[in-house]
């Protein structure tokens, strides 16, 4: 008992509380808790209140170790409910009550989001019903996709990103991102998505009101391709909130908690960023996969 003591003693730093009662846990078998108690001055229910959160610590150590693993392989990007998915792809068998309160415990807390880039300038063209009207949800691929722009600010420099997301699984089908929000980057994303299907008969394309998406250029190249035009109502960013959605995500796991010295660090980030979230970020609604194991599992079942 002594050199337990000793032991104890010689850091540079007094030990705490739930050092002592390790050390007193682990001398219960040698000598009387009631006498080591006393020894320590320790009442026996902070005895026991530390030994009940060192079995519990000692429980879940290898669970500890996988869901902070798991926190920094994403860059912080996962919550509870998202590292407990990836748990449970990993054969761990855990609930997501334990994995916030380790998560607490370990200090691991994901990023926050922020604004948006609005391309409405009014009437300049010829706008859409909308089709959609809320109704994001898709039987198939290539059913409903959604598009949108937002703005990136890199210190002085301004950058603008136009995607195309597939309703179906949250996939990023094609993008541009841009030192302007002009027509050739809506026309260079429209390419490369149709470069990539040989039919889209009967797909609904839904925008907001922006701008581009009333140009007849651009509804004449849906057209040709026997896709539906759908457009939210004016001013609403509701009706097109799996786009808003992406842009959060993306701007809170990528644009906010890293530095980018110069625009084309970024959008070298941002393309490995969209394999990333399309390859290997797991989605609760997509039973705990990523969109692209998702849409490869809807294919071969």
């Amino acid at each position: 008992m002594a050199k337990k003591s000793e032991g104890l003693s010689r850091g540079t730093r007094s030990p705490n509380t739930v050092q002592w009662a390790k050390a007193i846990d682990e001398l219960r078998s040698e000598y009387p808790l009631d006498l080591l108690l006393e020894l320590r001055k320790m009442a026996r229910s902070v005895f026991y209140y530390h030994r009940k959160r060192l079995k519990t610590k000692e429980k879940y150590a290898k669970e500890r170790k996988e869901i902070k693993s798991i926190f920094y392989e994403h860059k912080g990007r996962y919550g509870y409910r998202r590292i407990t998915a990836e748990m449970r792809n990993r054969n761990y068998t855990i609930n997501h009550k334990t994995v916030q309160r380790i998560m607490i415990e370990m200090g691991l807390k994901c990023q926050i989001r922020k604004v948006r880039y609005r391309s409405y300038k009014g009437e300049v063209g010829k706008t859409a019903p909308n089709i959609i009207e809320r109704d994001f949800a898709a039987t198939a691929p290539n059913r409903k996709w959604a598009t949108d722009v937002t703005q990136i600010n890199i210190g002085s420099a301004k950058l603008y990103l136009s995607p195309i997301l597939d309703m179906y699984n949250g996939e990023i089908i094609s993008y541009n991102i841009s030192a302007s929000p002009n027509l050739e980057q809506i026309y260079d994303m429209l390419d490369k998505a149709f470069a990539k299907f040989e039919c889209l008969d009967g797909l609904i394309l839904h925008s907001d009101q922006g701008w581009q998406y009333q140009h007849y250029e651009y509804r004449k190249r849906l057209k040709d391709k026997h896709i539906i035009q759908s457009m939210s109502r004016k001013g609403n960013c509701l009706d097109n909130s799996m786009m808003e959605n992406f842009f959060g995500i993306m701007k809170s796991e990528l644009l906010y908690v890293e530095k980018f010295d110069s625009p084309q660090a970024f959008i070298k980030a941002l393309e490995e960023y969209i394999e990333y979230y399309n390859n290997k970020r797991i989605k609760s609604r997509l039973k705990g996969k990523s969109p692209v194991q998702y849409r490869t599992l809807s294919i071969t079942s």
